[in-house]
């Protein structure tokens, strides 16, 4: 069980969180994380789970147009052309955080997390997840005006799920 995120997420979480820790551990799989709008809690729920520490490679916070550049090897023009919430944006940090890991599988999410600015919606969520040898999966959510706290956890789930299903398909 997480100890450090502990009791700021709900129990069910850190169940889900060590089974798939666990999983990868059985089957001798990493995986690094590109984290946006969470902050580096995915990195940390994953590297809070006592006895599968060897499942995680490594975590990337880029928050900004020029971390993701610098730290995930996106190209600049690329985040310039698309909004820095978007599938493309989530795509790119997925695939630059397997390009700069030895993880098996990366994950990337972007999204507003707060109020967003005009013409944007609150509770918007890109993730993607990007394996080696296969193809890069994306996901939509629209969490909804619900709070930061709330996006940022309803967000850690979608992605465990995104793990959990890709796991599957190994």
């Amino acid at each position: 069980m997480s100890e450090t995120l502990q009791p700021a997420l709900p129990d069910h979480l850190d169940q889900q969180a060590e089974r798939l820790m666990h999983r990868l551990c059985d089957r001798n799989l990493t995986v690094a994380t590109a984290e946006s709008c969470t902050g580096g809690m995915l990195a940390a729920l994953l590297t809070d789970i006592e006895g599968a520490g060897h499942g995680f490679e490594r975590g990337f916070v880029a928050y900004t147009k020029d971390a993701k550049a610098e730290l995930l090897g996106i190209e600049p023009s690329l985040l310039d052309q698309n909004d820095a919430v978007s599938e493309v944006v989530a795509r790119a940090m997925a695939e630059g955080a397997l390009k700069r890991s030895r993880a098996d599988l990366a994950i990337g999410v972007t999204g507003f997390a707060g109020p967003a600015g005009p013409g944007n919606e609150e509770g918007l969520v890109h993730m993607a997840l990007a394996r080696r040898g296969g193809p890069t999966l994306a996901r939509e959510e629209h969490f909804g005006a619900v709070g930061r706290g709330a996006i940022r956890v309803r967000s850690l789930k979608a992605m465990l799920v995104m793990l959990e299903q890709a796991l599957e398909r190994e």
